[in-house]
């Protein structure tokens, strides 16, 4: 006997049921939990296989390129399953030179095959087709060289019944190949329901390591992302197709890249053991590993920012930038901006973009005096920088900067020292804050009822704000007449959801380096402990070296010979250390 299951309430959020993606139709009660940092525990145990309802669809596509011998294997293995079969779909993306043979007996109910569009090769344009082509509420990619146990979709599509934003990941091991292991002996299992006893064993996946370091990913954090492999992932098709889809321009480390970008969207990755299937034979990477990172790493370090270790050089840009800028012109002068802008260009981070946002519309060419033009600074600052190619203008900001894991709003005539956005950048890490905000001082708004405003940078986790705006998406706003407004929520209620996932913060300007366009403390860089609260005296000049000519005065530092030599320059550097401390302490 079936039963019905809901989980358990954590934070209800009144959501429609939605006919179409962008339009509610109707006003009804779900549970839409808000999920910390990766700890999809808060969703409880999830139901045993066999012992609840499902209600969502799956389309499971399979890329198939030259796999006629394990393909009939992994069709088998679907037309097994415990999960409804007028709820799974089956779409084959036949990606070969020529046109497949036709399909085995064994397919499930659903199956069709499709060819990617002339002149698409490669498995993520092949999943990106299948995707595309797919019905199903949920999207499941699998390999076309896999043998599933019977409950795998049924063990993925359970979590999916749970959280609308979530990427479940399948327990994978690798099997001797069918010269060792004959076809038919493996279709006889699955028809005999006995895989779990003919692949006893094998060899683990290299994700496997992570899965016990972080129990299951739930302590992984902000990088649970990368042990993503798309042989067996399934996600919201909703989620795929707001992050667009498998990037057609990888052939190689496409599920990683995917795997990132849905982190920046929002989405909680989740680890699941029950979630059984076997490789057939070794997989690219067990038999050629440095080669795969030799040809996926330069990929990867332009479109992945948080891989840091794949980004050494000190000043180039990438494809994708690590930091968004955003200066906002409002009634500030050219100099305030260029002060601001050029501040954040001078980052020690190299790949940092900025966005300066103005009414850049009102800028025409007519005829105009040169001196007394009103919007002069306008366009003082949009001609200071046409050859930087880091800067752009726009008149009105996205809602968000995905893929760039993080936004900077600083406000014009405030200057970040070069070590600022590291320091913010690594501090927000630590902690896996969602939100930094800076106060950098008061201001006093000339109508009285305004009452004191705290003007302030702030710092934003693209994945933090995303998943905010996901679970408050469909959150009903009280009206007499009991309509529900399926529009995002303001600023302040997305703060409200960050601060409850990931965290948010306030601290003081001074201390992380910000200051006043013109100031000595602008110009002065960041200690190396950075503390929450700002300095009582904060440094108002620098002592101790005086520039070149002290260093050179340090006995020691000239020449070094021998072992003599080695130790008198130990000494020296302890010496230029003191001195180093002393240009950055208070006072």
């Amino acid at each position: 006997m079936t039963m019905s299951w809901t989980p358990a309430p954590l934070i209800p959020w009144a959501t429609p049921t939605p006919t179409d993606p962008l339009e509610p139709a109707g006003p009804r009660t779900l549970s839409n939990p808000l999920i910390p940092h990766n700890d999809y525990g808060v969703l409880g145990t999830p139901p045993e296989p066999g012992g609840w309802t499902p209600e969502l669809s799956v389309s499971v596509v399979i890329p198939a390129y030259r796999a006629e011998r394990t393909l009939p294997l992994t069709l088998a293995a679907l037309a097994r399953q415990t999960y409804p079969a007028h709820l799974l779909e089956v779409v084959v993306v036949d990606d070969g030179e020529a046109p497949m043979g036709p399909l085995p007996d064994l397919v499930p109910w659903r199956t069709r095959v499709i060819r990617p569009r002339p002149g698409v090769w490669g498995k993520p344009s092949a999943c990106a087709a299948g995707a595309e082509a797919a019905d199903g509420d949920v999207v499941h990619f699998l390999d076309a060289d896999l043998v599933l146990f019977p409950e795998h979709v049924e063990a993925q599509m359970r979590w999916h019944h749970l959280a609308d934003y979530l990427v479940v990941l399948g327990h994978l091991r690798f099997v001797p190949g069918l010269d060792e292991v004959p076809v038919g002996e493996v279709l006889a299992a699955i028809e005999a329901g006995a895989v779990d006893r003919l692949f006893e064993g094998g060899t683990p996946q290299w994700t496997m390591r992570r899965w016990d370091e972080t129990a299951d990913l739930r302590e992984a954090g902000l990088h649970a992302f990368s042990v993503t492999v798309g042989a067996t992932l399934s996600v919201r098709a909703e989620l795929l197709r707001a992050v667009g889809g498998m990037d057609r321009t990888l052939v190689l480390g496409e599920d990683t890249e995917l795997g990132y970008r849905l982190a920046q969207a929002g989405a909680v990755f989740v680890a699941d053991r029950a979630a059984r299937s076997r490789h057939i034979g070794e997989s690219t990477v067990m038999r050629r590993e440095q080669d795969v990172k030799r040809h996926n790493w330069p990929y990867l370090a332009e479109r992945v920012p948080a891989f840091r270790w794949l980004r050494g050089h000190p000043h180039r840009r990438y494809l994708v930038p690590y930091v968004e800028a955003v200066v906002r012109v409002g009634d500030a002068s050219f100099e305030e901006i260029r002060a601001t802008v050029d501040g954040l260009l001078a980052s020690k981070l190299p790949d940092v973009a900025v966005k300066i946002v103005g009414p850049w519309g009102r800028l025409g060419d007519g005829r105009r005096d040169p001196l007394d033009d009103p919007w002069l600074d306008l366009r003082l600052v949009r001609g200071c920088y046409e050859g930087e190619t880091r800067v752009a203008y726009c008149e009105s900001l996205p809602e968000d900067c995905a893929p760039v894991p993080f936004r900077f709003h600083c406000p014009p005539g405030w200057v970040p020292s070069r070590n600022t956005l590291g320091s913010l950048i690594k501090f927000a890490d630590q902690r896996c804050l969602g939100v930094v905000s800076v106060a950098l001082e008061e201001w006093e708004p000339a109508a009285p009822a305004g009452g004191p405003e705290i003007v302030h940078a702030r710092l934003e986790r693209t994945a933090a704000l995303n998943r905010a705006r996901w679970c408050a998406r469909w959150c009903a706003r009280g009206s007499a007449d009991g309509s529900v407004d399926g529009g995002a929520a303001d600023l302040g209620d997305l703060d409200d959801l960050v601060h409850e996932m990931f965290g948010t913060l306030w601290v003081a300007g001074d201390t992380w380096g910000l200051a006043r366009a013109g100031t000595v403390a602008a110009l002065v860089r960041t200690p190396r402990k950075i503390r929450e609260q700002p300095r009582k005296d904060p440094p108002s000049r620098v002592s101790g070296l005086r520039g070149v000519r002290g260093l050179r005065r340090v006995r020691g530092l000239r020449r070094v010979r021998g072992l003599r030599g080695v130790a008198r320059l130990s000494r020296t550097a302890r010496l230029v250390r003191r001195r180093l401390r002393a240009m950055v302490s208070p006072g």
